[in-house]
Order: structure tokens, then sequence, then C-alpha cells
């Protein structure tokens, strides 16, 4: 059977033609959930492959135009997930974020006429007049110790970082204490490394508790695990629990996001973890490349498939987002009634943090922080006393 020329050649582009269709399917949906900018590639090859296909059935080429329908199909259909998902992922990207939202610390500036800083309903046992401490802290603790500040400070104003008041992140803070530029910040407890560097000055961390708060993980609210185990955490943040479905999910990979080291939040995560090493995270800021304003989660994004974590102060009060669902631990929820039984497993102490200070006034401000009037000043800010 002798066969023309032109048969092999309509079958040569029959063959370039499903060979092409495949491998635009195959890049489409192999790479579009993180590469959106093949989808004008994809939409030319799709115009082109169309023509092309459309020239060959009206010139009647192919015979078998059925074959034809079921590739110009399956570029469509491709084309239409391609588009959907597109669509889906610009609308989870629209989703507010934690680090969307920002945190405007103004609002619990002491002695501002709207301050949102929690008020003693009588006057305080300690009144400073002179040789004021100069304090700094975490994010998530400003409206606490603003309230202090507004209890037992002069009145007058007190712009954040341009004053006797500043606030930036735990590792500013902290770097702040060591090198003498205040005399008392309020943080969760220092990271070893924290230690050594303090050490190598010469100096010496005092703790002193002054409340109690829980350390939560959180998800987008449409993922549908709502309650981890804490092997389950440890499985996830050391990466041996990489998929969703490993741990009562849907099949989605896990963007577990961290903080910078040394920030307080990655120092709890740090301390949770103990002796199993954290996976190297896919995300995460560094503390030189923020601004003085920061959110403990500013690095976390609402995404289907990520988990972050906070504080549960910050993360319900002062950076309240309704696109994040807070997880249960070990059956456990977050709230202030488990934090003060001891039932949710993540939780501990907040502290008032000195070293070699020679200001009277820190140890005064410290034993009032302590008395009924700063305990209840802990309380009503939102966070559980430590009496």
């Amino acid at each position: 059977m002798k066969i023309s020329f032109f048969t092999i050649f309509k079958w040569f582009a029959l063959i370039i033609l499903v060979a092409i269709s495949c491998i635009i399917v195959g890049l489409c949906f192999y790479l579009i959930k993180d590469f959106f900018h093949i989808i004008p590639l994809y939409i030319t090859l799709a115009v082109i492959l169309l023509v092309i296909w459309g020239c060959i059935w009206s010139l009647n080429v192919i015979k078998n135009k059925t074959l034809l329908i079921v590739f110009a199909s399956t570029t469509l259909i491709t084309g239409a997930a391609v588009l959907v998902n597109y669509c889906y992922d610009r609308y989870i990207d629209s989703i507010p974020t934690l680090s969307d939202q920002g945190v405007n610390l103004r609002e619990y500036q002491p002695f501002d006429k709207n301050t949102k800083a929690v008020k003693l309903s009588e006057v305080s046992t300690l009144r400073l007049t002179d040789s004021l401490p100069l304090i700094d802290g975490a994010t998530a603790l400003y409206p606490l110790y603003a309230a202090f500040v507004q209890a037992t400070y002069p009145e007058k104003e007190y712009p954040v970082n341009k004053s006797e008041v500043g606030c930036g992140t735990t590792p500013k803070a902290y770097n702040n204490l060591i090198d003498g530029k205040v005399d008392l910040i309020f943080c969760a407890k220092p990271s070893d490394a924290q230690i050594v560097q303090a050490a190598n000055k010469g100096k010496t961390f005092r703790l002193i508790p002054i409340g109690r708060e829980a350390f939560v993980f959180f998800v987008n609210k449409e993922n549908p695990v709502k309650e981890l185990t804490i092997q389950q955490i440890k499985d996830i943040y050391s990466g041996k629990i990489t998929n969703w479905k490993d741990a009562g999910g849907r099949n989605d990979d896990i963007k577990a996001y961290q903080r910078p080291k040394n920030s307080g939040s990655q120092t709890m995560l740090e301390h949770i973890m103990g002796n199993t090493p954290l996976a190297k995270p896919l995300e995460t800021e560094m503390a030189g490349g923020m601004g003085d304003i920061i959110t403990y989660t500013a690095d976390y994004k609402n995404y289907k498939n990520a988990i972050g974590y906070s504080f549960l102060f910050f993360a319900t009060e002062m950076a309240g987002n309704n696109q994040i669902e807070l997880l249960k631990v070990d059956g456990i929820y977050p709230s202030r009634e488990t934090v003060k039984s001891g039932q949710y497993p993540f939780t501990g102490d907040f502290y008032a943090i000195t070293t070699d200070t020679q200001n009277p006034n820190v140890q005064r401000l410290i034993d009032w922080i302590l008395s009924p009037q700063g305990q209840y000043l802990v309380e009503q800010t939102g966070y559980t006393p430590i009496q």
C-alpha cells in the first residue's frame, strides 16, 4: 500500500498537535499554581492552535474531525480551569492578612484623648515625677505597658520611640536593654542567643513574671482542620508532615510560616519544639527588613494551606482578623479561661526585664505592677494576671 507524502504530513501534523496539547496541559496544571505569568503564553498558544485546527478543519486535511474536537476541547477546558484557578487565587490573595491589617500603636498611646489603653478606676498608689524609667518592649505588650505609664507617669505626650516609652520589636527591645539605652523592657523570655549576647557584655537578664499569655496557632477559616496535637505541630514545623491530608485536612501542601530568629514568637516556637529541629522556613522576613511598627504575625498569610502562630491577645485583639481561626491543641481551645486554668498547653509567662539599671524607680514600678492595681491593668487589657 502506497502512502502519499500528504498522508504522512497529515499524521505528522496530528502527532505534533497532540504533543503540543499535552505540553500545554502539563504546563498549565504543573506551573499555574505558583507562576501566573504563563497565562499570556497559554492564551497565545491556545489561539494559535485553535487557528491551525480551524484551518485543518476547513481544508478537510484530517478526515477524523472527532480528534480535532477532542484536542480543541482539551485546550479550552484546560484554559477554563486555569482561569478559574487564577481568579480563585487572586481572591485568596485579596483576603486581608494580619500584616495587611497593621497595628496603629498610636491608638494605645498613653494620655491620648481616645486612647485604647486601659485606665484605672481609682488613683494610682504610685506616681512617678522624675527619673522616669526608659522602657521598651514587644509590640503585643505595648497596650499593657502603655496602661502602666498612663497610671504612673506624669501626664504628657509619649510618642512611640520619641519619648521615654518606646516600642519596636522584641529583638530591638533586647538590644536596647543590653546596650543600656533603656532601663526596662516588657517581653517574652529571651532566646539562647540573646542570653549569650548579654553575657558577652557582662550583663545578666533579671526576669520578673508579670502576667501569662497563650501562644496560639491558626489557619485560614476555610481550612477543615480545627485542631492539632502537640506532636502534629512538631511534625509540621520539623518538616515531617508536609501535607494537610496527614493532619486531617485536604490534599494541600502545608505552608508553615515562621518568624525571624530572636523574635518573641519564634523563641516560643523553638521552646515548644525542644530538641526537634525546625525545618527551614518557606517564607520569612528578617528583622532588618521590617519597619519600627511591626506585628508578630506580619509574615503570616491567610492562605488556604498556611499555618501561622502568634500570641492570643495580639491575634484576637490588636490584629483581629475574621479570616483566621485559632486551632485547638490537644483538644483545648485557647481562651482566657483555659489560660487561667492552665488547661491550654502553650501557656507561658511574660516579663518585666532589667539588667544593671541604677534607676531606683525601676524597682518601684515593678513592685507596683505586681500589686493589685498593676495586675488589674494586666487583666483588663486582655492578659492573665500572674497572681
